[in-house]
């Protein structure tokens, strides 16, 4: 099996690279280079769907861009302990009928000793929102890695 690094225990700074590699794996949209930060069998709560395995996440993914587009996301390192990490973060996104979204959430995440997330729980909620209003565009600029992200 490949190590996914960093792998656990992690510290504050491997916690930090896990985060903002998350968020730059996401932020390409592509399901199947995603799907490989996690186990074969990894298990997930996203909302109120539970996806199971490395195949559903990449057909799950497939759907929600699908669905979410010009999707750009933001995580933040809440905490960490050897082998799990919780993040908060923020999306933007539009419908087909080109409603503006941000959507706030958190997730829980587990790692194995090769660095893979083998659960991932995420609790999510969407606010509608003017396009004018969107602060989210694209990945995140290695300049601004390691920043916070604002509550509103």
């Amino acid at each position: 099996m490949t190590d996914r690094p960093p792998l656990p225990p992690f510290t504050l700074e491997t916690a930090m690279r896990k985060v903002q590699a998350a968020e730059d794996a996401w932020n390409t949209r592509d399901p199947q280079k995603v799907s490989l930060a996690y186990t074969e069998d990894s298990v997930w709560r996203n909302r109120d769907t539970f996806v199971t395995g490395r195949a559903a996440i990449v057909t799950f993914l497939t759907g929600k861009w699908e669905r979410e587009l010009d999707y750009a996301l933001r995580k933040a390192l809440w905490s960490f302990t050897a082998d799990r990490i919780a993040v908060r973060f923020q999306y933007e996104s539009h419908n087909a009928s080109g409603q503006w979204f941000r959507s706030y959430g958190n997730e829980l995440w587990e790692f194995d000793s090769h660095g893979l997330m083998r659960r991932r729980e995420a609790s999510i909620n969407d606010v509608a929102i003017n396009e004018s209003d969107r602060r989210i565009f694209g990945p995140r600029p290695e300049s601004e890695h390691g920043q916070d992200i604002p509550l509103q």
